[in-house]
């Protein structure tokens, strides 16, 4: 008997059975709870993708933070399912709230209470100690369909000819290779977004001592179609118009100049601007007889009559669509022009005659109209009656003439370049590019900014409030910023005399012209613009190496403000040397001005400066990194 009880193990499975119960019920305890937490945290996830999903497309058409933020909540709630609302907690980062850019950034804090977690306890002994919840998190974020806007301003200044540095080719026509082949990469994504309108445009900024914005812009509402702005009569004497005659005046009047007096005949009270000047001007083309008054009473009525003969009058020169550089501060930022401010409308350049006198056998450097003044050579550049008297000369056309200076191809707006009419219209104006002239780094990325924003001059750019569209000006250049003083560059050859000797500086000038004007200009009302702005820079230095000092920091704060302006800025140097101290200046200035990069970091974690520095030999390569920044910011999500 005692050896049957030994053996007798049916009470042991009970027991067995009542000892391991507590594991065993905290095993299914934790598998139930974790299934069900599971399952909860997913349907967050899959409410997170959906509101994200649907406030992004409420975001593309324009709602505002408010709206978006609104629209993510009730979006969210709506799609919860199982999981009640009153323990999921969202949190909505909207594009503009974020460093990323474009993204839309949806998490929820979610608290789950335990449905036999507590039980397990209770069956190991445990008293519960208030209420029992796990908490968790879920995040989803969707990078929005960004539209992009690039304007390509590119160096086109005479240094551009020169063979890049490690390449058999000239500088310009790499440049041409790799800026077309940049264009149609971005291009081939944007034409898969069919659903949007635009996705990608590109503008063009051909750059060198100035900003050509295209000839048939003479009537636009921002330029100074009226010459109210404080630079547009500068280096110009009208008094003299009437000293010389007082039946041929020019008078101010409401802040515009008129012709006044008979001289006039029936263009008495028009309105005299440089872009009526560019007119009055006129060349003899040819001789013609006709029949009328041979002679005249002095009372005015006709003596006799016969046959006289008569001079045939051409156009001497047109507006090359070159303007000057607004005053300070206007030629640092994108204002636009204002009847209020005449100071912010653009100015057309018009290069003075320059006097008929030598110095040392050296004309002056852009002589191409005889002077009628016997006076010093300061009076007679501003002389205005000689410009109202025909002469035999030639037709002129840009960077010769009134238009010297005036080197480059006119800007081209912003284009779509998904389709093919667009992408073939911004390949032709590359192709077109030529270098020749100075450079003015400032005056070319203040363009490329004009040219993306939407406000006037150009207005092809999206609203700036616009979520999911960037605006990206790329800068290109080979050289530091450069203005030069008359005797350090040849003078035109046909300004007459030992022009290759460099130009002389009779009038005073104490540079060439360019779009500053001059650094000393009479009749100036306001401070000089080569120096305004500036900060630790000599005002009466006139000499290049100044100059240049004077116009890079013109350009860093044209940097710093489109930046503040959300436009995101991308730097070249071509061809510039780190042993060159001039060069090295003009690569600290490119990188400075180059914003930080969202997607690529430097070996301490930090952004990345989107500034290359590039040789001729890998140009190619360094565009195509442009590229692939570019479509970093277009990533679809």
């Amino acid at each position: 008997m005692l050896r049957t009880f030994l053996q007798d193990r049916r009470g042991n499975f009970a027991m067995m059975t009542a000892l391991l119960m507590a594991p065993v019920m905290g095993v299914l305890a934790l598998a139930v709870d974790y299934t069900q937490m599971t399952r909860q945290r997913q349907m967050t996830l899959n409410a997170l993708d959906a509101a994200g999903i649907a406030t992004a497309r409420r975001i593309s058409d324009g709602a505002t933070q408010a709206e978006a933020e609104a629209y993510a909540e009730d979006f969210f709630r709506a799609n919860l399912g199982a999981v009640k609302p009153e323990n999921a907690t969202l949190h909505v980062l909207l594009p503009n709230d974020n460093t990323g850019g474009g993204t839309l950034k949806l998490t929820a804090d979610l608290k789950y209470a335990p449905i036999f977690f507590p039980v397990f306890q209770s069956l190991r002994g445990e008293a519960p100690d208030g209420v029992q919840k796990i908490d968790f998190r879920a995040e989803s974020e969707i990078r929005l369909k960004n539209t992009l806007e690039v304007a390509l301003v590119l160096d086109n200044s005479g240094s551009m000819d020169f063979t890049g540095t490690g390449s058999t080719e000239k500088r310009m026509t790499v440049l041409k290779k790799a800026a077309k082949e940049l264009v149609k990469t971005i291009a081939n994504e944007g034409a898969q977004m069919k659903q949007i309108s635009k996705p990608v445009q590109f503008g063009l900024v051909p750059f060198a001592g100035a900003v050509n914005v295209g000839p048939q812009n003479d009537g636009a509402s921002w330029m100074d179609t009226d010459g109210r702005s404080p630079t547009h009569h500068e280096n110009f004497d009208w008094d003299s118009m009437k000293n010389a005659d007082a039946n041929k005046r020019v008078e101010k009047s409401g802040g515009v100049y008129y012709k006044r007096g008979t001289g006039w005949k029936d263009q008495e009270n028009a309105k005299v601007t440089r872009f009526t000047l560019y007119d009055d001007i006129k060349r003899i083309t040819g001789y013609t007889t006709e029949w009328g008054c041979a002679s005249y009473y002095s009372n005015g009525t006709c003596r006799y009559e016969g046959w006289i003969q008569k001079e045939v009058h051409g156009p001497f020169a047109s507006w090359g669509g070159c303007v000057e550089m607004r005053p300070y501060p206007y030629n640092l930022n994108d204002v636009s022009p204002a009847s209020s401010k005449p100071e912010t409308y653009f100015v057309p350049m018009f290069a003075p005659d320059e006097t008929n006198l030598t110095d040392g056998g050296r004309p002056a450097n852009n002589n191409w109209w005889p002077d009628i003044s016997t006076s010093n050579a300061a009076n007679r550049q501003a002389y205005m009656p000689k410009y109202f008297v025909a002469q035999s000369k030639s037709a002129m056309g840009l960077n010769e003439g009134p238009n010297a200076g005036c080197t480059t191809k006119p800007i081209t707006p912003l284009t779509d370049v998904s389709n093919a009419a667009g992408l073939d219209k911004i390949n032709k104006a590359i192709d077109a590019m030529q270098p020749s002239g100075s450079t003015n780094v400032t005056e070319g990325l203040a363009w490329g900014w004009r040219v993306v924003s939407s406000g006037e001059p150009f207005t092809e750019g999206r609203s700036e409030n616009e979520n999911g569209n960037d605006k990206v000006v790329i800068v290109l250049t080979d050289g530091a910023n450069t203005y030069y003083t008359p005797s350090s560059v040849t003078a035109y050859s046909y300004s007459g005399g030992n022009y290759n000797y460099g130009g002389n500086d009779l009038a005073g000038t104490h540079s060439l012209y360019s779009n500053y004007g001059y650094a000393v200009a009479k009749f100036r009302t306001i401070a000089n613009r080569i120096f305004d702005g500036t900060a630790n820079i000599s005002k009466s230095d006139y000499s290049n190496s100044n100059y240049s000092a004077a116009m890079t920091q013109h350009m860093a704060a044209a940097c710093e403000n489109a930046k503040a302006g959300r436009i995101i800025m991308m730097t070249v140097a071509l061809d510039l040397k780190l042993n060159d101290a001039a060069e090295k200046k003009q690569i600290d200035a490119l990188k400075a001005c180059a914003s930080e990069s969202r997607t690529r970091k430097d070996a301490d974690g930090k952004p990345e400066k989107l500034f290359w520095n590039a040789t001729g030999g890998n140009l190619d390569q360094k565009f195509k990194e442009i590229g692939d920044e570019l479509s970093n910011l277009r990533i679809v999500g």
